[in-house]
């Protein structure tokens, strides 16, 4: 493939019709030979928890083992893949990302802690809690929708919590300036904006804007803008059949050495020495 693969749902183009979709694995991964192959959702988020089997995921660059009653959290944006063992048993549940930001309340820290992929053990009131999921998702009764809203709610929540026992740390604040920062350079990172000027269309001193996000991600604001330049060059480098050169254009870097020089302080390696560590990783 030229890019990584954007779809809505596996493989599928179309946008997402309902408020949510429930799906088994085995029904879907049956069809593609129980692989799915590099792909991230651009407007979803996901929820699949693997009830009885195994298989190997890929979550950016991050490879993990996923057995009996696993949870995966993967947000908007993260490139993933599935090598499903046939017979793998268990469900997706995937919901627009508009739907899920209505519940992510300022303050609970729920966003942050969702807002990136993991993968831990699940428990008897997650199952139960998607399983009501597809039940309703397969009714046409009063207050579907409402309800509906109201069972992923509590998913997202449960699976934050889960991930938050797991590791604390992940369960940073959460603040309105944080998250609007945020949006601002997942919008505009290819245009290398610097932190003042992010600071300046949040109406806040570019030192207070570090102070906020030290504090919530343990980043200064100009290395939060790095991550997402080095993590959109990763998924390129690993996903897809660009160049480094056309990979550096691809990211607003005029100068492909100069996006070299970058990348190789971020990650202790050059693109291309990344891209082959990628491909003797995966055999590709």
């Amino acid at each position: 493939m030229d890019q990584i693969a954007n779809f809505n749902l596996f493989g599928e183009l179309a946008d997402l019709p309902d408020v949510v979709h429930c799906e088994t694995i085995e029904v879907r991964s049956a069809l593609h030979d129980w692989e799915l192959t590099p792909h991230r959702h651009g407007r979803l988020h996901q929820f699949l928890m693997l009830h009885r089997g195994h298989a190997r995921g890929r979550f950016d660059d991050v490879e993990v083992d996923l057995s009996d009653n696993t949870v995966v959290n993967v947000p908007t944006g993260c490139v993933h893949s599935y090598s499903f063992e046939p017979g793998t048993q268990g469900w997706v549940v995937t919901v627009a990302s508009e739907v899920l930001d209505e519940w992510l309340a300022e303050g609970e820290g729920l966003r942050p802690v969702l807002s990136r992929p993991a993968q831990v053990p699940g428990n008897m009131d997650i199952r139960d809690t998607i399983t009501t999921i597809f039940d309703e998702f397969e009714t046409r009764d009063f207050g579907r929708a409402h309800v509906l809203r109201a069972r992923i709610a509590l998913l997202a929540g449960l699976v934050a919590r889960a991930i938050a026992d797991q590791a604390p740390a992940a369960a940073s604040p959460d603040t309105t300036l944080q998250r609007r920062f945020e949006a601002l350079v997942e919008a505009h990172f290819v245009e290398h904006l610097g932190v003042a000027d992010y600071a300046g269309q949040l109406a806040v001193t570019p030192t207070h804007l570090s102070r906020v996000m030290r504090a919530a991600t343990g980043r200064p604001a100009s290395g939060v803008i790095q991550d997402r330049v080095i993590r959109e060059a990763r998924r390129n480098l690993a996903y897809s059949n660009l160049s480094v050169s056309e990979v550096a254009y691809a990211l607003g870097y005029q100068d492909p050495s100069h996006f070299s020089r970058v990348f190789s302080r971020a990650t202790g390696l050059s693109p291309r020495a990344f891209r082959q560590q990628i491909e003797a990783r995966t055999g590709g």
